[in-house]
């Protein structure tokens, strides 16, 4: 058999460099930026739809709402952690990343109604996803999870919306929020803990434990050893326990940190593939 000269060699090389590369973004995600519409707040809200490869329109796919924490936007999981893409997938899903605000809290806020982002994820925004993409249109094709500010988003949305969402997260949640009643411009979407404690236990996770029942959620959150918000969910996860509500808690080595956001987020899309399954 005749060697291949290096004219011929190259030609091969190139053909599978091209045919490698057309492969890979074939079998890639794809990454839009939807926008969506507020009637509550009247106003244009952007949203980062992350479609699996070979998104279909024949096929029904379950969606993971992830949400950004304080000071962040909608863009921040895709930039931070652009393999959270890969997530999708692997895992056949449609990751959502909806757009907070700065500090809104995914409250309703009683006095304020420029803030009314409970109002816009729970109902707004899962109402465009399910118009505009092949989604499974219920609770048991719906989970949400979030990091520190949408930790405590995710958790409180799914206590209160739980014919919505089927399964819920957080990562780094700030659970408690009366532990930081002068920090993170909560005040400003529920007025100042000492003139309104009523309005914060009625917002605050921990204290919501009591809407659930058990099995009525599949949960999972976690946090670092080396993070302030570590009280906060060993007091939720010991609270879940008194109340005998099933649930994944994991403490893992690291702080409040994109290092361990990036890491802790591959664990919770496992337990939401699993749960979207058991549903079938």
């Amino acid at each position: 058999m005749p060697l291949l000269n290096m004219n011929t060699k190259k030609i091969i090389t190139l053909f599978l460099i091209c045919a490698t590369s057309f492969w890979l973004k074939a079998n890639a995600a794809t990454v839009d930026t939807a926008l969506t519409y507020s009637a509550a707040m009247n106003k244009d809200i952007k949203a980062v739809v992350i479609k699996p490869a070979n998104y279909s329109a024949a096929k029904k796919y379950p969606v993971l709402y992830l949400l950004h924490g304080f000071s962040g936007n909608y863009s921040d999981w895709i930039k931070k952690v652009p393999a959270v893409s890969k997530l999708a997938d692997t895992y056949h899903m449609l990751i959502v990343c909806p757009d907070g605000n700065f500090a809104g809290w995914y409250f309703d806020s009683p006095m304020n109604k420029e803030w009314m982002y409970e109002t816009y994820v729970a109902n707004e925004l899962v109402s465009y996803i399910d118009k505009h993409y092949s989604t499974i249109t219920n609770r048991k094709g719906r989970a949400i999870t979030g990091l520190s500010m949408g930790g405590h988003g995710a958790l409180f949305l799914a206590f209160k919306h739980q014919d919505i969402f089927g399964a819920a997260g957080s990562m780094s949640g700030v659970v408690d929020i009366r532990q930081f009643a002068d920090s993170y411009g909560i005040e400003q979407v529920l007025g100042k803990y000492s003139e309104r404690p009523e309005v914060w236990e009625q917002h605050c996770v921990v204290s919501l434990v009591y809407l659930l029942k058990p099995n009525a959620l599949a949960l999972t959150f976690d946090c670092g050893y080396d993070d302030g918000m570590y009280s906060g969910n060993q007091e939720l996860h010991e609270k879940l326990i008194e109340r005998k509500i099933p649930h994944d808690y994991t403490v893992r080595p690291g702080g409040h940190s994109w290092e361990y956001w990036g890491n802790s987020v591959n664990y919770q899309a496992l337990f939401f593939s699993r749960y979207f399954n058991s549903e079938k």
